[in-house]
Protein backbone atom coordinates (compact mmCIF):
# COMPACT_ATOMS: atom_id res chain seq x y z
CA UNK A 1 0.00 0.00 0.00
CA UNK A 2 0.85 3.68 -0.88
CA UNK A 3 1.64 6.02 2.22
CA UNK A 4 3.46 9.55 2.09
CA UNK A 5 6.05 10.16 4.24
CA UNK A 6 3.73 12.79 5.66
CA UNK A 7 1.12 10.48 6.71
CA UNK A 8 3.13 7.47 7.99
CA UNK A 9 4.65 10.02 10.45
CA UNK A 10 1.79 11.46 12.17
CA UNK A 11 0.90 7.69 12.86
CA UNK A 12 3.83 7.02 14.70
CA UNK A 13 3.74 6.25 18.14
CA UNK A 14 6.07 6.58 21.04
CA UNK A 15 5.28 5.37 24.68
CA UNK A 16 1.50 5.96 23.67
CA UNK A 17 1.65 9.45 21.87
CA UNK A 18 1.37 10.21 18.23
CA UNK A 19 3.09 12.44 16.84
CA UNK A 20 1.91 15.15 14.20
CA UNK A 21 4.63 16.07 12.69
CA UNK A 22 4.98 15.87 9.17
CA UNK A 23 8.50 14.96 8.80
CA UNK A 24 9.66 17.49 6.37
CA UNK A 25 12.09 20.55 6.96
CA UNK A 26 11.21 23.76 7.41
CA UNK A 27 12.60 25.77 4.63
CA UNK A 28 12.21 29.61 6.07
CA UNK A 29 8.97 30.39 4.28
CA UNK A 30 6.75 29.55 7.49
CA UNK A 31 4.02 31.58 6.74
CA UNK A 32 1.68 29.08 8.03
CA UNK A 33 -0.96 29.77 4.89
CA UNK A 34 -2.28 26.91 2.70
CA UNK A 35 0.27 27.43 -0.48
CA UNK A 36 -2.25 28.80 -2.82
CA UNK A 37 -3.51 31.20 -0.47
CA UNK A 38 0.27 32.51 -0.02
CA UNK A 39 1.07 35.57 -1.56
CA UNK A 40 4.58 34.93 -2.47
CA UNK A 41 3.11 32.26 -5.04
CA UNK A 42 0.70 34.66 -6.50
CA UNK A 43 2.85 35.08 -9.66
CA UNK A 44 3.67 31.49 -10.56
CA UNK A 45 -0.03 30.57 -10.35
CA UNK A 46 -1.03 33.64 -12.30
CA UNK A 47 1.35 32.50 -15.46
CA UNK A 48 0.24 28.78 -15.04
CA UNK A 49 -3.37 29.98 -15.43
CA UNK A 50 -2.60 31.83 -18.49
CA UNK A 51 -0.89 29.83 -20.14
CA UNK A 52 -3.86 26.74 -18.70
CA UNK A 53 -6.44 29.15 -19.84
CA UNK A 54 -4.89 29.93 -23.43
CA UNK A 55 -4.24 25.96 -24.08
CA UNK A 56 -7.67 25.97 -23.17
CA UNK A 57 -8.98 28.33 -25.38
CA UNK A 58 -6.49 27.02 -28.35
CA UNK A 59 -8.32 23.41 -28.09
CA UNK A 60 -11.71 25.16 -27.99
CA UNK A 61 -11.44 27.53 -30.99
CA UNK A 62 -9.34 24.57 -32.72
CA UNK A 63 -11.17 21.49 -31.88
CA UNK A 64 -14.50 21.78 -30.24
CA UNK A 65 -15.88 25.12 -31.59
CA UNK A 66 -15.53 23.63 -34.88
CA UNK A 67 -17.75 20.58 -34.00
CA UNK A 68 -20.36 22.20 -32.21
CA UNK A 69 -20.53 25.09 -34.79
CA UNK A 70 -20.46 21.72 -37.77
CA UNK A 71 -23.22 19.93 -35.70
CA UNK A 72 -25.59 23.54 -35.29
CA UNK A 73 -25.32 23.65 -38.78
CA UNK A 74 -26.37 20.11 -39.84
CA UNK A 75 -29.12 20.76 -37.51
CA UNK A 76 -29.96 24.03 -38.66
CA UNK A 77 -30.09 22.64 -42.57
CA UNK A 78 -31.99 19.44 -41.19
CA UNK A 79 -34.38 21.32 -39.50
CA UNK A 80 -35.04 23.92 -42.65
CA UNK A 81 -35.35 20.49 -44.71
CA UNK A 82 -37.90 19.02 -42.75
CA UNK A 83 -39.74 22.40 -42.47
CA UNK A 84 -39.67 22.54 -46.42
CA UNK A 85 -41.05 18.51 -46.30
CA UNK A 86 -43.75 19.90 -43.89
CA UNK A 87 -44.59 22.62 -45.75
CA UNK A 88 -44.83 19.84 -48.79
CA UNK A 89 -46.42 17.62 -47.59
CA UNK A 90 -49.05 20.63 -45.96
CA UNK A 91 -49.76 21.43 -49.61
CA UNK A 92 -49.96 18.07 -50.85
CA UNK A 93 -52.95 17.45 -47.79
CA UNK A 94 -54.17 20.67 -48.75
CA UNK A 95 -54.69 19.49 -52.61
CA UNK A 96 -55.93 16.15 -51.37
CA UNK A 97 -58.67 17.74 -49.18
CA UNK A 98 -59.71 19.88 -51.98
CA UNK A 99 -59.74 17.02 -54.49
CA UNK A 100 -61.90 15.29 -52.23
CA UNK A 101 -64.06 17.85 -51.20
CA UNK A 102 -64.90 18.55 -55.16
CA UNK A 103 -65.09 14.41 -55.69
CA UNK A 104 -67.66 15.15 -52.84
CA UNK A 105 -69.96 17.86 -54.29
CA UNK A 106 -69.44 16.14 -57.80
CA UNK A 107 -70.95 12.73 -56.07
CA UNK A 108 -73.57 14.92 -54.32
CA UNK A 109 -74.66 16.19 -57.06
CA UNK A 110 -74.76 13.40 -59.08
CA UNK A 111 -76.84 11.87 -56.05
CA UNK A 112 -78.95 14.62 -56.34
CA UNK A 113 -79.84 14.13 -59.97
CA UNK A 114 -80.20 10.81 -59.78
CA UNK A 115 -82.55 11.32 -56.94
CA UNK A 116 -84.37 13.66 -58.95
CA UNK A 117 -84.58 11.12 -62.53
CA UNK A 118 -85.97 8.49 -59.53
CA UNK A 119 -88.60 11.02 -58.44
CA UNK A 120 -89.29 11.81 -61.95
CA UNK A 121 -89.37 8.42 -63.51
CA UNK A 122 -92.13 7.48 -60.39
CA UNK A 123 -94.23 10.08 -60.93
CA UNK A 124 -93.97 9.31 -64.82
CA UNK A 125 -95.26 5.96 -64.16
CA UNK A 126 -97.19 6.76 -61.32
CA UNK A 127 -99.31 9.60 -63.65
CA UNK A 128 -99.35 6.58 -66.54
CA UNK A 129 -101.04 4.26 -64.13
CA UNK A 130 -103.46 6.63 -63.07
CA UNK A 131 -104.50 7.65 -66.45
CA UNK A 132 -104.62 4.14 -67.02
CA UNK A 133 -106.77 3.55 -64.36
CA UNK A 134 -109.04 6.72 -64.83
CA UNK A 135 -109.48 4.97 -68.40
CA UNK A 136 -110.48 1.69 -67.26
CA UNK A 137 -112.82 4.01 -64.59
CA UNK A 138 -114.33 6.16 -67.52
CA UNK A 139 -114.69 2.95 -69.77
CA UNK A 140 -116.60 1.17 -66.66
CA UNK A 141 -118.42 4.03 -66.09
CA UNK A 142 -119.44 4.43 -69.67
CA UNK A 143 -120.50 0.79 -69.21
CA UNK A 144 -122.47 1.28 -66.29
CA UNK A 145 -124.38 4.32 -67.84
CA UNK A 146 -125.49 2.50 -70.94
CA UNK A 147 -126.40 -0.32 -69.06
CA UNK A 148 -128.36 2.03 -66.55
CA UNK A 149 -130.19 3.90 -69.83
CA UNK A 150 -130.74 0.40 -71.02
CA UNK A 151 -132.24 -0.81 -67.63
CA UNK A 152 -133.71 2.45 -67.20
CA UNK A 153 -135.39 2.42 -71.30
CA UNK A 154 -136.76 -1.12 -70.16
CA UNK A 155 -138.26 -0.22 -66.92
CA UNK A 156 -139.73 3.05 -68.68
CA UNK A 157 -141.04 0.47 -71.50
CA UNK A 158 -142.64 -1.67 -68.80
CA UNK A 159 -143.60 1.40 -67.07
CA UNK A 160 -146.63 2.01 -69.01
CA UNK A 161 -147.45 -1.40 -69.37
CA UNK A 162 -147.80 -1.91 -65.70
CA UNK A 163 -149.51 1.54 -65.59
CA UNK A 164 -151.91 0.75 -68.12
CA UNK A 165 -152.27 -3.15 -66.20
CA UNK A 166 -152.32 -1.23 -62.73
CA UNK A 167 -155.03 1.45 -64.19
CA UNK A 168 -157.15 -1.07 -65.72
CA UNK A 169 -157.33 -3.34 -62.16
CA UNK A 170 -158.44 -0.37 -60.11
CA UNK A 171 -161.04 0.84 -63.08
CA UNK A 172 -162.65 -2.47 -62.23
CA UNK A 173 -162.65 -2.12 -58.80
CA UNK A 174 -164.27 1.83 -58.83
CA UNK A 175 -166.46 1.28 -61.27
CA UNK A 176 -166.83 -2.45 -61.80
CA UNK A 177 -166.76 -2.59 -65.19
CA UNK A 178 -164.66 -3.12 -68.08
CA UNK A 179 -162.66 -0.59 -70.17
CA UNK A 180 -161.08 -1.66 -73.61
CA UNK A 181 -157.39 -1.67 -73.23
CA UNK A 182 -156.86 0.55 -76.17
CA UNK A 183 -158.45 3.33 -74.04
CA UNK A 184 -156.46 2.86 -70.62
CA UNK A 185 -153.30 2.74 -73.09
CA UNK A 186 -154.33 6.11 -74.90
CA UNK A 187 -154.98 7.50 -70.98
CA UNK A 188 -151.93 6.38 -69.97
CA UNK A 189 -149.86 7.99 -72.43
CA UNK A 190 -151.73 11.25 -72.26
CA UNK A 191 -150.55 10.87 -68.66
CA UNK A 192 -147.09 10.14 -69.20
CA UNK A 193 -146.98 12.91 -71.84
Amino acid sequence: MFVTPAFAASEQTTHGETHTETGVADDGHGSGLFPPFDSSNYPSQLLWLAITFGLFYLFLKRMVLPRIGGTLEFRRDRIAQDLDQAAHMKEEADAAVAAYEQELAEARAKANEIAQAARDEAKSQADAERSEVERELDKKLADAETRIASIKEKAMKQVGSIAEDTAETIVKKLVGGRIAKSEIAAAVKAAAA
